[in-house]
């Protein structure tokens, strides 16, 4: 766990400034045209789309990537938004230049999709590259120290799950991640299989909402739980702990997701912490192609956890991703010149 409990900072980040923003077009301007048999042209418009992930870490790998494509080639590089994962999947295995590259590919959040569209169908490519990836269940310091709560375990009963009821309901709230994450599927049946279910209600809301929740419970000093990930800059910027739980058992540890089997649930089971998690790069096959070197350049970058989560802080604290991304390639021009040249 080395390198993701870093100093707390004194203050909370201030919300960047609406116009610090760099514009990007919505994915839906993109795809309805397709529904209706028009050329795209918000992808007309640009050599390369990326879309933009709503969530600081993801917005630092896709700026990230952005900024080295721009760099090394001097291609224009499009963003768009989209939160949906399979949606962003299945625009790269088209291959119409929709979506052409996602710099968040979790695994094994999304190994059924890698399963599904690198192995099996050949349409999009994955990197062989990757930095590491933790992800599991986060309190606050106050909860393990105060109240006892160090293991998923602990979580397990009516008298822990009233230290996280905000609405009085008589249930915990734990945070399982936004719509349209891997990760929500897979903490739905983590919770059922850990004993939570009937204590907790679980919150799919957007990452921004949760971050608030847990950082009014950091400065009050009250307990906080939900499902956390890194590199990311909670890590950092709270004082947060992960909970202990069983280590990962493939055996205990078999999920089936939803676009793999309608009966997704009563097939899953999920009682042991996750596998050693990899975040990399991927793209659809149909850039060997139309950008043969692009495809050189994006089988070399090289990401680090560590960079990731200097990144994501600085997003926070509010420098747009686009200057945060510029700064790290011009400081490292050499190394980026390197992965075209491999």
């Amino acid at each position: 766990m080395a390198g993701y409990f870093g100093a707390r900072l004194a203050d909370p980040p201030r919300k960047p400034h609406p116009e610090e923003h760099v514009p990007v077009k919505r994915l839906a301007s993109v795809l309805a045209p397709l529904a209706l048999g028009l050329a795209p042209l918000a992808a007309a418009a640009a050599d390369v789309v990326i879309p933009e992930p709503n969530y600081s870490s993801g917005q630092a790998t896709a700026y990230a990537v952005k900024a080295i494509i721009e760099e090394a080639l001097g291609l224009e590089v499009e963003m768009v938004n989209t939160t949906a994962v399979p949606v962003i999947w299945e625009a790269m295995a088209k291959g119409a230049g929709d979506i052409d590259i996602w710099t968040e590919t979790w695994l094994p959040n999304q190994a059924g999709l890698v399963e599904q569209y690198v192995k099996d169908a050949g349409t999009v490519v994955m990197s062989e590259n990757s930095f590491p990836a933790v992800q599991g269940y986060c309190v606050t310091r106050v909860t393990v120290d105060e109240h006892g709560i160090a293991s998923v375990f602990d979580l397990a009963s009516p008298e822990a799950a009233r230290l996280f009821d905000r609405n009085g309901d008589g249930r915990g709230e734990l945070w399982v991640g936004p719509q349209g994450w891997q990760s929500v599927n897979i903490e739905t049946i983590r919770a059922r299989d850990y004993g939570l279910a009937d204590f907790y209600e679980l919150q799919s809301t957007d990452e921004a909402v949760a971050n608030a929740g847990l950082a009014e419970a950091d400065r009050a000093g009250e307990p906080w739980v939900g499902y956390c990930y890194g590199p990311h800059q909670n890590f950092a910027q709270y004082d947060i702990v992960l909970l202990e739980e069983p280590p990962y058992n493939p055996d205990d540890f078999v999920m089936v997701q939803p676009n793999e089997d309608p009966a997704w649930q009563e097939k899953s089971h999920v009682a042991s912490a996750y596998e050693d998690g990899t975040v990399h790069i991927s793209w659809s096959a149909s850039l060997a192609e139309r950008q043969p070197a692009l495809v050189t350049l994006l089988s070399n970058i090289q990401l680090s956890d560590e960079d990731v989560n200097d990144w994501s802080l600085q997003i926070v604290n509010g420098t747009p991703p686009q200057e945060v991304a510029e700064a790290w390639v011009a400081e490292n021009a050499d190394q980026v010149a390197g992965w075209l040249a491999e």
